[in-house]
């Protein structure tokens, strides 16, 4: 029998404690008169990362972007790039370039020529303005377009310009600012595999800001949830997605369904919560951070739940880990639906009174509702579905 050897899983950057930070952000904070915009945030991103600054309006994100721009100087704390304090450096000598949500391209200029304008501001060879210029067209699939105007582009189009713009001075900083907020649904989703894929290429360390969930999970290798001028949360988008800190973050990300309880057993592999919000016990297979007697929030997200017109058995919703009891079973009546083609979302109103949400994959093809307005259906999910908020 020969023994196979795996080759031990690559760390990444903010996993590597050998790995030094490319952007260093400690104890920063931004005030305006009374008002903390940025209240005391620490961050460390790793060269090469695609970062996203996630929250809604009035959350620090924007200010936090520019004060690494160079637009705004912090009230307190300092600012690391590449091992050097900016502190003092004005915009347009530190080694980072920003892509502005309005894009801002010269409507008399070319394509080329809105591309070309900071490099002819740097005063560079114009063999090495036209050898780069080049390149970056080629890089966004525009090499075909440089003569053309903005206004003979379309959106799509226009925002690459933008980047290519962006990208071109070499920075070994890009700061994106709600850069595919013009664009329609699709286009959006398809300039985000875009701006991945030219990301990957250049390598150069991009953080952007955006206030659409979808689209940092879509983008980012690592998202900081903020609120109120605070980072409330940093990981990867599956961290933050399947294992979030807080309600706010639970809330914030996705849909979910989240039930008020109490711990009335916490043990090292499982917990027991009662919960009137739910009309059942609620089973948890792993240990939680929380003694009995602690109120709580269980967060369950819709897609992790079952919807069924019979009882189902206790093992339907996940085989592992099962407790002896029948627990995480509730019935209710639906009370709204949404047909979105992939996958259908039930409203249904639990006999506690409660409104859950719960996705159903459309899996066959079928213009007849299984379930429709006003069955009495159960509800189920597994002991690994949940996840206990403390806060």
């Amino acid at each position: 029998m020969t023994d196979v050897y795996r080759r031990p899983a690559k760390l990444e950057p903010w996993q590597d404690p050998k790995e030094l930070p490319y952007v260093q952000i400690e104890g920063v904070s931004k005030k305006f008169g009374d008002f903390a915009a940025v209240d005391d945030v620490s961050l460390s991103i790793y060269r090469g990362e695609f970062f996203a600054l996630l929250g809604g309006s009035g959350c620090g994100k924007t200010t936090l972007l520019r004060l690494l721009a160079g637009f705004e100087q912090p009230s307190a704390g300092r600012i690391m790039i590449d091992g050097l304090d900016v502190a003092g450096i004005p915009p347009y000598d530190r080694p980072v370039n920003m892509m502005f949500q309005s894009y801002a391209l010269f409507p008399h200029m070319t394509v080329a020529q809105n591309i070309a304008f900071g490099l002819h501001q740097d005063r560079l060879p114009r063999e090495t303005i036209r050898e780069r210029v080049a390149e970056v067209l080629e890089l966004v699939q525009l090499a075909r377009h440089g003569h053309r105007r903005p206004h003979q582009l379309s959106g799509g189009q226009r925002q690459r310009v933008a980047l290519a713009r962006s990208l071109v001075k070499r920075p070994k900083l890009l700061l994106l600012d709600e850069p595919l907020a013009a664009l329609d649904k699709k286009l959006r989703e398809q300039t985000q595999f875009e701006l991945v894929n030219i990301q990957e290429q250049v390598g150069v360390t991009f953080i952007i800001v955006t206030h659409d969930q979808e689209e940092a999970m879509t983008m980012a290798s690592r998202i900081a949830v903020m609120d109120h001028g605070y980072i409330v949360q940093t990981g990867t988008p599956s961290e933050i997605y399947e294992f979030p800190s807080s309600r706010f973050v639970a809330e914030f990300i996705g849909s979910v369904n989240i039930f008020d309880g109490l711990i009335v057993e916490s043990a090292p592999d499982h917990a027991m919560i009662t919960s009137e919000d739910a009309g059942c016990d609620l089973f948890i297979g792993q240990g939680v951070s929380a003694a009995a007697g602690t109120p709580v929030g269980v967060a369950v997200r819709p897609e992790k739940m079952q919807l069924s017109k019979v009882v189902p058995d206790q093992g339907d919703a996940d085989q592992d880990l099962n407790p002896p009891s029948v627990t995480n079973r509730a019935h209710g009546v639906v009370v709204e639906i949404a047909y979105v083609g992939t996958h259908s979302l039930y409203v249904v109103r639990l006999d506690s009174g409660k409104p859950i949400r719960v996705l159903a994959p459309n899996l066959t093809r079928t213009t007849e509702m299984p379930i429709t307005w006003d069955d009495h259906v159960h509800v189920a999910w597994g002991p690994t579905a949940g996840v206990v908020l403390t806060q």
